[in-house]
């Protein structure tokens, strides 16, 4: 039976290899990602690569003040995609100006697709 003592230590060398692990797999992430974004097409024997893209917009403070006026800026507090919806929703916010002020903001994430399930498809 191991002590305590020694269940620390192999938790230690257990989060210090997966935080190397996981640094490294970010960092190949990045350069994939980057890839990817300038039409590369990389796979292996198991996995293809697939890049999803998330746009999230984000007001900026001075020209979503211009289009609604201190009032809906002062409401909107921090101009929040969510908050944003949940006003115009709500008929308090005309939608229609949105799409001019709107600054839109793309995340990737990186999706490995595996060969076998698409052929069993």
């Amino acid at each position: 039976m191991t002590t305590l003592d020694e269940k620390l230590e192999r938790y230690a060398v257990l989060r210090d290899t997966i935080e190397g692990l996981q640094a490294e797999k970010d960092a190949l992430g990045v350069e994939i990602k980057g890839a990817m974004l300038s039409r590369a097409r990389p796979e292996c024997e198991l996995y293809r690569a697939r890049l999803q893209t998330t746009r999230t917009p984000t007001y900026p403070v001075d020209r979503f003040r211009e289009v609604y006026g201190d009032a809906a800026t002062f409401e909107a507090a921090r101009i929040d995609n969510r908050r944003v919806k949940e006003l115009v929703k709500a008929g308090d916010l005309d939608g229609a100006p949105l799409e001019n002020i709107a600054l839109m903001t793309d995340r990737h994430a990186l999706y490995l697709v595996s060969k076998t399930q698409e052929q069993a498809v």
